[in-house]
């Protein structure tokens, strides 16, 4: 939390824009052809696990509410539970702010493969030009989603990006987590990226809205990306106890975040 709170959040208006954030990364020959292949492989395994996974899922009133009022969500999530959140996200409306690398050019093929918008862009500061196309999607009716860690971390401390947007459009941030019951954890990888094993049940939690005011200043800003952090660490902290809890435990945490 304290590292979140040291980022300097500016207003978007003070961000720098190179052309650099919205352009895929040159990569040598040998990693281009690793890309199709893992991104490949990457799509197969979410298109077998997928179908077979159970969602226990709350808080989704959340967007039904943000939706009824003419609005659209801005979901901020950690990378961890990335694939659970984009077999959910599948066929939805919604575009994904999706970095440069060599990792996220292959991942790409998942998010297209889900038929996910993909933007190019990085959600740390410095990324105006991925925040302003961002925007434009939600002018044409799409829900904005971003990996708050992504692309390479530190784990778990979120960048001001999905903030930023908030202010530009208007729209709230809904913090969600999905956590596997059963899935194998990539201990050694910065993100300890959970792969699920099929019919794995999945906590799947949406938090109440984050509002920003349009024109809101630095301090605004920081106080609501630090906002942001703590209900990020609250929503994976109640998925990630989900299956531990006993029946009546899980009903009334189910009621908080329904309510």
């Amino acid at each position: 939390m304290a590292d979140a709170a040291k980022t300097g959040t500016e207003p978007e208006e003070q961000l720098s824009a190179s052309p650099a954030d919205t352009q895929l990364q040159r990569l040598s020959f040998s990693r281009r052809l690793q890309v199709p292949i893992l991104g490949g492989a990457a799509f197969a395994l979410v298109r077998l696990v997928g179908p077979t996974l159970r969602y226990d899922t709350s808080g989704l009133q959340q967007l039904e509410r943000t939706h009824a009022g003419g609005r659209r969500c801005i979901f901020a999530f950690w990378h961890r539970g990335l694939i659970p959140l984009a077999w959910w996200a599948r066929r939805r409306k919604i575009a994904i702010l999706s970095g440069t690398n060599f990792d996220a050019q292959w991942a790409a093929h998942v998010t297209l493969g889900l038929g996910l918008r993909r933007i190019l862009g990085s959600s740390s500061r410095g990324a105006l030009r991925g925040i302003v196309a961002m925007a434009r999607a939600m002018e044409e009716g799409y829900d904005a989603a971003f990996t708050a860690d992504g692309p390479r971390g530190p784990r778990y401390v979120a960048k001001p990006g999905p903030i930023l947007l908030a202010r530009r459009t208007g729209c709230p941030v809904i913090c969600v987590h999905a956590y596997c019951a059963r899935a194998r954890t990539l201990e050694k990888a910065w993100d300890q990226f959970q792969i699920p094993h099929p019919f794995s049940g999945v906590a799947l939690l949406f938090s109440p809205p984050i509002e920003v005011a349009a024109g809101a200043d630095s301090d605004t800003i920081n106080r609501k990306h630090a906002e942001m952090q703590q209900m990020l660490e609250r929503v994976r902290d109640a998925a990630e106890s989900w299956f531990t809890l006993a029946a009546a435990e899980r009903e009334r945490e189910r009621a908080f975040w329904n309510a």
